[in-house]
């Protein structure tokens, strides 16, 4: 069976990591992996795809930055060609990317059977790039892999067979749990920066991150924002990796920072786990965080006004803030008190890449030819 795993951004290597590695165990299971090359991305290096245990893409697309229009289209078009020449069984889209909605529509128009990981999941914020991507995504698919029961609720509700429908847990959760056992202390740092010197240092602190257009590029909210941490940063010093987005905006802007509230470059996956897992508190905009931390216990606050993962707060360690001062404020001190009965949610264990494979695997013997036609 041959199999493309597309991946648009550094998020979606670390969701395909997993299932390449558990496709390594299928002697008639070949996977090549396309990178669309949505965002440039630093972190892109070998040793980034090392850590993951991945090889380097077998294709690069090069799509480039551009409108939501322009940039999909470049993918759909340079994509049909790696699909004329591989001619897959199936093809494997992560997420709600751009690069997730291009390659699923291209392969159902070859008729290429689509599967889509991390499926289901709903904001019902239709001015989100990203709820498009999902809902056009779930439209298409034959495979649905879903990380939590939210999302098969969802996909029932769409008029989705219940026979595709697969609630597998989260294959970023294998990965994070992959990282985390192989992460040693004292080994990690950035150029001249050491993050273990000012872990060590601090010792009490909490991490941040925050890059989404809808708080960082109005400057009102920004301000909000920023003014909120600046109080936390009052009870607790903040470490704040700066995506190159955010720190553009408040340079234009001209948006101050607390002393307290320590500025970083981009961090790497790892290094930005080594410092977080023992954070007081995350503050975040970010989907995957509101995951990860949930998975490991660390408190967590989303400065959004929804999220499509309600499991990380109706089970988890997540507080959902809004964008306001006193909501932030709000969500932080209710974070520390939330620790305590937040849980694990199912199947959220690790092996959400070993479920999908035997899924797919005994599917596709029951379905052994290729539905690609030239």
């Amino acid at each position: 069976m041959k199999v493309l795993l597309i991946a648009g951004a550094r998020p979606n290597f670390m969701k395909i990591a997993p299932l390449y590695r558990e496709a390594l165990k299928y002697e008639r299971v070949t996977c090549k992996i396309v990178h669309t090359g949505q965002h440039y991305d630093y972190e892109m290096s070998q040793s980034f795809f090392d850590d993951l245990a991945l090889p380097a893409p077998d294709y690069f697309l090069d799509a480039g930055p551009g409108s939501h229009a322009a940039q999909t289209a470049r993918i759909m078009t340079v994509f049909e060609g790696v699909c004329k020449t591989e001619a897959p069984q199936l093809v494997v889209v992560v997420g709600d990317v751009n690069s997730t909605l291009a390659c699923s529509i291209v392969a159902k128009k070859l008729n290429i059977r689509v599967a889509h990981v991390e499926a289901g999941l709903r904001s019902f914020d239709m001015s989100m790039p990203e709820e498009i991507n999902r809902m056009v995504t779930d439209a298409i698919s034959d495979y649905f892999f879903v990380t939590e029961e939210s999302g098969m609720w969802n996909l029932l509700k769409e008029g989705k067979p219940l026979e595709s429908i697969h609630f597998v847990g989260h294959v970023m959760i294998d990965n994070l749990l992959y990282h985390a056992g192989k992460l040693e202390d004292g080994a990690i740092n950035t150029g001249d920066f050491s993050v273990y010197a000012l872990k060590q240092e601090l010792k009490r602190y909490a991490f941040m991150t925050l890059h989404r257009p809808s708080n960082v590029d109005d400057p009102e909210i920004f301000r909000r924002i920023v003014s909120a941490l600046s109080e936390i940063s009052n009870d607790i010093p903040i470490i704040f990796p700066v995506h190159p987005r955010t720190r553009k905006m408040a340079e234009q802007f001209a948006i101050k920072f607390s002393g307290r509230i320590h500025l970083l470059p981009p961090l790497g996956f790892t290094e930005s786990l080594f410092l977080w897992k023992d954070a007081e508190v995350v503050l975040t905009d970010s989907g995957g965080l509101q995951e990860e931390t949930t998975a490991l216990g660390v408190p967590c606050v989303t400065i959004r006004d929804n999220t499509e993962r309600p499991i990380t707060i109706e089970t988890g360690t997540n507080v959902l803030a809004g964008t306001s001062r006193e909501g932030i404020l709000d969500a932080y001190e209710m974070s520390l008190i939330k620790k305590t009965n937040a849980a694990i949610p199912q199947k959220w264990d690790g092996h959400a890449a070993e479920r999908i494979w035997t899924i797919l695997t005994s599917s596709m013997l029951l379905h052994p030819a290729s539905l690609y036609s030239h």
